[in-house]
């Protein structure tokens, strides 16, 4: 059973489609799957066993994006199932292009246009469930309970001492970031039971920066600065190793979900209830309720930040003491 399947862009939101093609996986005997996304998001599903192919999508770089996408299509070949978890024109157009009659997309103007199979979905649940309800056409009575937990097939770091994970970044933008300092109080109360490692991408070196200098005010130095200095592999390695995480809504706190970290995660321009982590035993949402929020923005429209600014260090020790009940 071939299986062709076009990725969403951001990390978190492809590690969300992961119970998904599980659940792909328990359904259709001797799947193969073929993956298509962006740089991250391919790096981290392409160890999934049953990956045949994991191709990153570059035809937005073309000079023309449609004649890009139908050679991607014609070199891809037809498939039993192909499914895009994007909501996109050119996703639909690339799963058409393939000439594969099961074709699958959630309802819009193009797919409904262009494909087999098109469900509207209900974007008011959590993601995981319109991700795993996509991949499931023509099942009935289909459960939460069915949905399995997030998977990553990237083998754990092992530490030699407990470690606990901070995440000050948050890719989408600015409005999503608590604040260095406070990342690196809470750190400071927990240093003489964890070691501590500073994550973050290439763009978030500054920020980690600010997480250490304040580390250091604070005399704590059992401490790794790893933000600009892992790949994807080794940013779900090490996340995976980790005791304890503590970051804001982002691609690496749903790494922490997909190897069960316990983890305190501290939400506040965004929906917590359809982007919050899936199925994890140990996970603790830090959030205030504000009549602004969710505003969903990437900074904030109101320019005081209030959804983050008044979460506090000593909340988020609180939740931390829940965590290790």
């Amino acid at each position: 059973m071939k299986i062709l399947i076009i990725l969403p862009n951001w990390l978190g939101d492809a590690i969300m489609t992961t119970p998904a093609i599980e659940l792909l996986a328990k359904k259709y005997t001797h799947a193969k799957f073929t993956f298509i996304g962006s740089y991250v998001s391919i790096e981290a599903m392409k160890h999934h066993p049953l990956c045949e192919q994991a191709i990153v999508d570059e035809t937005k770089k073309s000079s023309s994006r449609l004649l890009a996408t139908y050679k991607l299509a014609k070199k891809l070949g037809r498939f039993d199932l192909a499914i895009t978890f994007r909501n996109q024109l050119h996703s639909s157009l690339l799963l058409y292009f393939t000439s594969t009659v099961l074709t699958v997309a959630r309802s819009a103007w193009h797919s409904r246009f262009l494909l087999s199979h098109t469900p509207k979905i209900n974007t008011k649940q959590h993601l995981v469930k319109q991700y795993a309800q996509l991949s499931m056409i023509n099942v009935n009575n289909f459960t939460e309970d069915e949905i399995p937990p997030l998977k990553l097939y990237i083998q754990a770091e092992k530490f030699d001492k407990p470690t606990l994970g901070i995440n000050a970044g948050a890719t989408y933008g600015s409005a999503k970031r608590w604040y260095p300092e406070r990342f690196a109080e809470v750190a400071a109360f927990y240093k003489d039971k964890y070691d501590i490692i500073i994550f973050g991408g290439p763009n978030e070196v500054e920020m980690a920066k600010e997480i250490e200098d304040n580390l250091n005010t604070l005399h704590v130095n059992n401490f790794t600065n790893l933000a600009g200095k892992t790949n994807i592999e080794e940013l779900c390695a090490n996340i995976g190793g980790c005791s304890l995480f503590i970051t804001n809504d982002s691609g690496p706190m749903h790494v922490a979900a997909a190897y069960q970290v316990p983890t305190v995660a501290i939400f506040g321009p965004t929906k917590y209830k359809e982007t919050s982590q899936w199925k994890n035993k140990k996970s603790i949402i830090v959030r205030h309720e504000l009549d602004c929020s969710p505003c969903m923005k990437r900074e904030c429209p109101l320019k005081h930040h209030e959804c983050m600014k008044g979460i506090t260090a000593s909340e988020v020790i609180e939740a931390v003491k829940k965590l290790e009940l």
